[in-house]
């Protein structure tokens, strides 16, 4: 399995980016796809997820209103679109997949770097 994450870059506070995890090889409709992310000298957060059904997704609090998660089944990719970002969101951000019934994330992407300036 190959998850390859883009979109990462630097924005003002109050801009947007849209993140992208392409995932390929295997079938995933049995999974759930996830965005994590990890400031400097802090650890790992879950930030959003969405099965692969897409009828389900969830968020951690401080991102509620502002990401939205979501995805193409067409092409294997799934998407975080950030708006009204602020410095806190600064992070590596990571996607990730596990299988629905299972409760640890399986297989993890490289990374990509979201620097918001104030």
């Amino acid at each position: 399995v190959q998850l390859q994450a883009s979109g990462g870059g630097l924005v003002q506070a109050g801009g947007s980016l849209r993140l992208s995890c392409a995932a390929s090889g295997r079938t995933f409709s049995s999974t759930v796809m996830g965005w994590f992310r990890q400031a400097p000298g802090k650890e790992r957060e879950f930030v959003a997820g969405i099965t692969w059904s897409g009828d389900t997704t969830s968020y951690v609090g401080s991102v509620l209103g502002r990401f939205t998660i979501s995805r193409d089944n067409a092409k294997n990719t799934v998407y975080l679109q950030l708006n009204r970002l602020r410095p806190e969101d600064t992070a590596v951000y990571y996607c990730a997949v596990r299988e629905i019934s299972a409760h640890e994330y399986t297989y993890w992407g490289q990374g990509t770097l979201v620097t918001v300036s104030s």
